[in-house]
């Protein structure tokens, strides 16, 4: 590969490095060309790139981007994966999601999460998460719990009151006063 080459290849991998929401390493030794074009497939419809890279041009991307940690990864054959949105699970998802249905070889190596690195296992526990938008509502829903609590504490007093008042007027001999809730 002539050098104007791998510089600008060095240049698209830093670029994808630096935008990345989730970065996964894959180790795809052992998958035939069909396999290969259906993951890249089921990837690309999920808007992930999935790029087979040398490890020295990887490796010197990572760097210039900041994310050195990841450098470990790139050892034998190595595809890497990049998603750039903001659901983060939905990568992870696809690849155990792509393993288990197909019985692949496919390997998980690790990733990177921002600017943590992953482990494999790291990686299987996102993909059971559920995706962003149910744990947005269940995290909101989580916030409602003590926000009703404390209105319940702080109405209490004034529905006693009221229940009070009411028992007084039926004592008296009033008529039921309709309340206001």
């Amino acid at each position: 590969m002539p050098k104007s080459e791998k510089v600008k290849t060095v240049k698209e991998l830093k670029e994808r490095f630096f935008r990345s929401a989730i970065i996964v390493a894959t180790d795809y030794r052992g998958l035939s060309a069909r396999e290969m074009s259906e993951l890249r497939y089921r990837l690309r419809e999920a808007g992930v790139d999935y790029k087979v890279v040398k490890n020295t041009l990887a490796r010197l991307a990572a760097i210039e981007a900041g994310k050195e940690q990841i450098e470990s990864l790139f050892s034998g054959p190595v595809a890497v994966a990049f998603a750039f949105d903001k659901d983060m699970v939905k990568l992870p998802k696809i690849l155990s999601e792509y393993i288990r249905s197909s019985g692949s070889v496919l390997q998980i190596k690790g990733g990177m999460l921002g600017n943590r690195l992953l482990s494999p296992g790291d990686i299987s526990i996102l993909s059971n998460l559920p995706p962003r938008d149910i744990l947005i509502s269940q995290i909101i829903g989580r916030m409602q719990v003590p926000l009703q609590a404390l209105y319940n504490v702080l109405s209490a007093p004034l529905r006693e009151f009221l229940t009070v008042l009411q028992a007084r007027i039926n004592q008296i001999g009033g008529e039921n006063v309709t309340r206001a809730s």
